[in-house]
């Protein structure tokens, strides 16, 4: 099992409709999400002190191929289209990596 956790700016006034959305996310996504060995998948919101609200997503991967599985899941119709519903609400941090939308967090410490 794998830990991931992912950061991602809310563009501003968009926290309500993000909400709304996640409050009915579309069962096919969800689907295709437990299909790709996630599990575990949680979104947390935060305003920070630059007055911007930050998503933080944090899973766990139980799959064997990490690269296959989000490749399925980027194929996916369904989720291709729930992303470019939740795209226009988001603003990736200027240091994530190359091919990034949402940045990649380094685990620094877990206890179980």
């Amino acid at each position: 099992m794998e830990r991931h956790g992912l950061v991602l700016r809310l563009k501003p006034g968009a926290r309500a409709e993000y909400e709304r959305l996640h409050a009915a996310v579309w069962p096919e996504v969800l689907a295709t999400i437990t299909r790709s060995g996630i599990q575990n998948y949680s979104i947390f919101v935060k305003e920070l002190d630059d007055g911007r609200e930050h998503l933080f997503a944090y899973f766990e991967y139980h799959g064997n191929d990490f690269a296959a599985d989000m490749a399925h899941m980027a194929a996916d119709p369904a989720t291709q289209r729930w992303w470019s519903v939740c795209a226009p609400l988001q603003d990736p941090i200027e240091t994530r990596a190359s091919g990034e939308w949402w940045a990649r967090m380094r685990e620094v410490f877990h206890h179980d």
